[in-house]
């Protein structure tokens, strides 16, 4: 029992410092509309969904592998990044949490907020 809440607050640690990591890395490319969702309770794949946007395509990819080389040098982990060749939607997976980042009209036309918020 010991070792589940050590393990425990281990994973709630690495959590709270691989957002913080992925907010200051958003947020130092000027990121909009950043939204963090906790999703531990809704689903099995990941624990929180950030939702971001981007001004255009090269934004997007420029803060997507900005965010690669920053979470793999804090880290030691390397994100796996899908839609970085058309940059509408980049989906970036660290770890527990999924980061999308959208064009402005991509993210209305899916609206991932709904989906994940209700």
């Amino acid at each position: 029992e010991k070792k589940m809440i050590i393990k425990k607050k281990l994973k709630k640690n690495f959590e709270s410092k691989t957002l913080q990591i992925i907010q200051e890395s958003l947020n130092d490319d000027k990121v909009l509309d950043l939204k963090i969702i906790n999703i531990e309770k809704k689903a099995f794949f990941a624990d929180y969904i950030i939702i971001a946007s981007g001004t255009s395509k090269r934004h997007i990819s420029t803060m997507a592998k900005n965010l690669r080389k920053k979470v793999k040098n804090i880290l030691n982990y390397t994100p796996i990044i899908e839609g970085i060749e058309q940059s509408e939607w980049v989906l970036i997976d660290v770890n527990s949490t999924i980061v999308n980042i959208f064009k402005p009209e991509t993210r209305n036309f899916y609206n991932l907020e709904k989906l994940w918020e209700e």
